[in-house]
């Protein structure tokens, strides 16, 4: 009996502190809801047109030939024989039949 108030503040003190546990720790996870939709943005600005590119050279003229030699001019060709002479034909128209 000597031992049992001991023995008794013993597991009495050994039973309060295996109760004794802290307090679960509440873990606070942050989310990314979405919110609504914001305005919408201007409009970007339109490019720039690019720069025209530059004209090409213009080619050189080519050489001009030169000119052919005039052609010598042709013989003069014989004049014609004379004609014949014929016979002279006089058509008469004939006279109209007798009434």
């Amino acid at each position: 009996m000597n031992y049992s108030i001991p023995l008794a503040v013993l597991v009495v003190a050994l039973g309060l502190s295996a109760c004794d546990r802290p307090p679960p720790q509440t873990v606070v996870v942050r989310t990314v809801v979405p919110g609504p939709p914001g305005p919408q943005g201007a409009s970007g600005d339109t490019g720039s047109k690019g720069d025209a590119g530059d004209q090409g050279n213009t080619g050189a003229q080519g050489a001009t030939g030169d000119q052919g030699a005039t052609g010598d001019q042709g013989a003069t060709g014989r004049p014609g024989d004379k004609g014949k002479t014929g016979s002279t034909v006089v058509v008469v128209p004939a006279p109209p039949p007798p009434s």
